[in-house]
C-alpha cells in the first residue's frame, strides 16, 4: 500500500474540515451563490493531492477561498450595493394574495413549486398570505394576513382573563360552570393549495407558463 496515500488523505481530512469549519456551518439550502461557489471549489480542489497534486500547495489555496468567502461576507455587512451585488435581495413573489406573476416568469419559479414551499410550512391558500418573498439562499419567506394568524398563548391567555373578568362581572362562578354541547368544528369545501395535489389541478386556473 502506498503510504503516501494514507497521510495525504489524512492531511486532507484535517484541513478540509478546518477549512470548513472557518467558512462556516451553513448547509447547501442556506448557502448564497457566492458559498456555493467557493465550497464546490474546495471540495473539487481537496481531491488534488490523492492524483499527485501537493498536498501543502492544495491546502494553501483552499485557505485563501476561504478567506476570501470570509472577507466577501464581511464587506456585505458594510455595503448594501456590495450585498446586493454579491448575494442579491429578495424578490416578492404574492402579495396581498395575490401572485406576482411577472416576478415568477422572470425568475423562472413555477407557482406549482412556491405551493409546495407553502405547503411545507402549513399555509393551504395562497388567499391567506400577505407577503411571500424567495430569499437569496432560494427559500421562500412569508407572513401571513392578520386574521389567518395562528393565535399565541398571549393571545389566548388574554382571552381568558377578558372571559374570567366578564364572569366575574355577571356574578357567575366558573366552577359551577359545566358544558354538555359538543363542540364542532366548521367544515370547507373551499379548495385550497392541498387539495390541488389530490385533484391534480389549479382552481383558480393559473398561467402556463407558470404551472
Amino acid at each position: 500500500m502506498d503510504m503516501d496515500l494514507i497521510w495525504k488523505s489524512v492531511v486532507i481530512f484535517v484541513g478540509g474540515t478546518i477549512l470548513l469549519r472557518i467558512a462556516g456551518r451553513k448547509s447547501i439550502s442556506q448557502m448564497t451563490l457566492s458559498q456555493v461557489v467557493i465550497m464546490v471549489g474546495i471540495g473539487s480542489l481537496l481531491v488534488q493531492p490523492l492524483v499527485g497534486k501537493n498536498v501543502w500547495s492544495t491546502l494553501v489555496v483552499g485557505l485563501t477561498l476561504v478567506l476570501t468567502l470570509v472577507i466577501g461576507e464581511y464587506s456585505q455587512i458594510k455595503s448594501d450595493k456590495l450585498e446586493k451585488f454579491i448575494s442579491g435581495k429578495a424578490k416578492v413573489l404574492i402579495k396581498d394574495g395575490k401572485l406576482q406573476t411577472d416576478q415568477l416568469k422572470k425568475l423562472r419559479f413555477s407557482v406549482d413549486l412556491l405551493e409546495m414551499k407553502l405547503r411545507q410550512s402549513s399555509v393551504s391558500s395562497l388567499k391567506d398570505v400577505k407577503y411571500a418573498t424567495l430569499e437569496p439562499n432560494g427559500q421562500i419567506g412569508f407572513e401571513l394576513k392578520e386574521n389567518k394568524k395562528p393565535a399565541t398563548k398571549e393571545d389566548i391567555s388574554s382571552i381568558m382573563q377578558e372571559i374570567q373578568h366578564l364572569k366575574q362581572l355577571m356574578g357567575i362562578n366558573p366552577m359551577n360552570q359545566t358544558t354538555n354541547n359538543e363542540q364542532t368544528m366548521p367544515t370547507s369545501s373551499e379548495t385550497t393549495i392541498f387539495t390541488e395535489v389530490v385533484k391534480n389541478k389549479h382552481n383558480p386556473q393559473t398561467p402556463q407558463r407558470l404551472q
